[in-house]
């Protein structure tokens, strides 16, 4: 049995400002209202064709945990979720769950934010990598290119082999414009998307030849780590002090036996806006809309608007982003360059660089809807059976008013429960905690009001859910 290993680490600042670091575009609802890393969830179940259903290990930050968890829940799969204190590139996240697996295992790596809508297609590949990585390859998966793009790496096949495989003759770094068609021309080469299959030994045997200084950090980490139900925490000391580097230049491009085995299916890593919008049809003009948009005498324009009508008028190779925080135009040919703005952004110190005004939250999430001095507004949506940490505020007092579902209120010394359109107060001081227990959520609107309205204004006597929890 193959064991899928989901890669869900990554910043997303490509897809700004739909994706930001605290909800990378994995976590974004792209296509049908799933998440790419739900899609991912949901195809690499079926790997094994008719055989058992495998347990899945994702690898993803401390503070993504319960966007990883919330997306093997809708994806109905079931696994461990390592979790890395620090970001440090693919090798290490790869040897963290290969020492978390039998050396026998098969396991296959696959980043959590690529687009693949033909999942039998995606398993058929993975099923013809398998003899070559059984006869211990370290088998990576290319993709026929449709198009000389500069923003991929390539592979260049080498000698075939009798099991559909090919040896790999080099690595190519993303090349220019002009050595992007040079190789499309040369026509064995394929686009490397980031995916492998090998035996868990293979690859710490690897690893020790090539990385021993990165396997050594990786053993002492998962040699103490801490597991909580389907969190598995490497120790955070010996995790931070191991170096970061990519699988490919740690290991892949120094090792002997890489086969690579081609894929002529449709594929996309997602990784900039022009690429979102191809997931869009096209009407008679080019133009491609998701949303509330309207393009008006205009040509090959994007208009990613959810929450309210955009409109464009005359245009040509745009792209327009709305998010209700932050606005992007760009032009489609600058569509690379996106990251350099996120840049820009954080240079000065703008929270909506890395922060959405909706965050995501263990219990459920908030929405900063208004602000001014000494009051701010937020729609509170909590989960069915979560609850808020026991706290109090310093410098606040709030309002809650319940708008669907059932609060069940801890003030002080008193417990009870609110219902729709019903409302209590909390002043400035005053103990409380906020629970759903209901089956449906609970949305409620809080209004704050006082001298100071940081997040950093809390007293937690009950930390609901763990060490990392954070206010509201």
């Amino acid at each position: 049995m193959i064991y899928p290993v989901i890669l869900c680490g990554g910043s997303g600042t490509r897809l700004w400002p739909l994706s930001r670091k605290s909800f990378p575009k994995q976590f974004v609802p792209l296509v049908d209202n799933k998440s790419l890393l739900q899609l991912t969830l949901e195809r690499v179940v079926q790997i094994n064709g008719s055989g058992p259903i495998p347990e899945v290990i994702c690898v993803a930050s401390e503070d993504h945990r319960f966007l990883v968890a919330e997306a093997m829940q809708a994806a109905k799969v079931k696994g461990q979720i390592i979790l890395e204190p620090i970001a440090r590139n693919t090798a290490p996240a790869m040897a963290l769950a290969a020492l978390q697996l039998a050396p026998q295992d098969l396991l296959l790596f696959c980043p959590s934010d690529h687009h693949i809508p033909d999942a039998q297609a995606f398993a058929a590949m993975v099923q013809q990598g398998s003899h070559a990585a059984c006869q211990g390859a370290i088998v990576t998966f290319g993709v026929v290119p449709s198009f000389p793009s500069a923003a991929y790496g390539y592979i260049e096949q080498g000698t075939a082999s009798g099991d559909g495989s090919f040896g790999v003759a080099r690595f190519i770094e993303k090349p220019n414009a002009d050595k992007a068609q040079a190789l499309i021309l040369q026509g064995n080469v394929l686009w490397n998307a980031g995916i492998f299959l090998v035996q868990a030994s293979t690859l710490l045997e690897a690893m020790q030849q090539h990385a021993g200084d990165i396997l050594q950090s990786c053993q002492q980490a998962m040699a103490q780590a801490a597991q909580d139900q389907q969190f598995v925490r490497p120790e955070p000391e010996a995790f931070t002090a191991c170096r970061a580097d990519s699988i490919d230049y740690a290991v892949l491009e120094r090792h002997e036996k890489v086969a690579v085995v081609p894929f002529s299916g449709a594929w996309s890593d997602v990784g900039s806006w022009n690429a979102v919008a191809d997931l869009s049809p096209p009407d008679d003009q080019g133009n491609r809309i998701d949303g509330h948009g309207l393009a008006v005498q205009s040509q090959r324009t994007y208009i990613h608007a959810p929450h309210r009508v955009v409109v464009t008028l005359g245009t040509q190779d745009l792209l327009v982003i709305d998010t209700p925080d932050a606005l992007l135009v760009a032009a489609s040919s600058h569509a690379e360059q996106v990251k350099s703005v996120v840049a820009q952004l954080e240079a000065r110190k703008s929270p909506e660089a890395s922060l959405h005004r909706k965050v995501a939250r263990p219990w459920g999430c908030y929405d900063s809807i208004d602000h001014g001095p000494r009051f701010q507004v937020k729609r509170i949506t909590v989960r069915p059976g979560a609850k808020l940490s026991l706290q109090k505020h310093h410098h606040r007092a709030e309002h809650w008013i319940i708008v669907s579902g059932t609060a069940l209120v801890t003030k002080g010394n008193e417990t009870f429960l609110l219902t729709e359109d019903q409302s209590t107060y909390i002043p400035i001081g005053e103990t409380h905690r906020l629970e759903n227990p209901g089956k449906t959520d609970l949305e409620m609107i809080e209004v704050q009001s006082g001298s100071y309205l940081g997040e950093d204004d809390i007293v937690r006597f009950e930390d609901t859910y763990g060490r990392m929890e954070q206010s509201r």
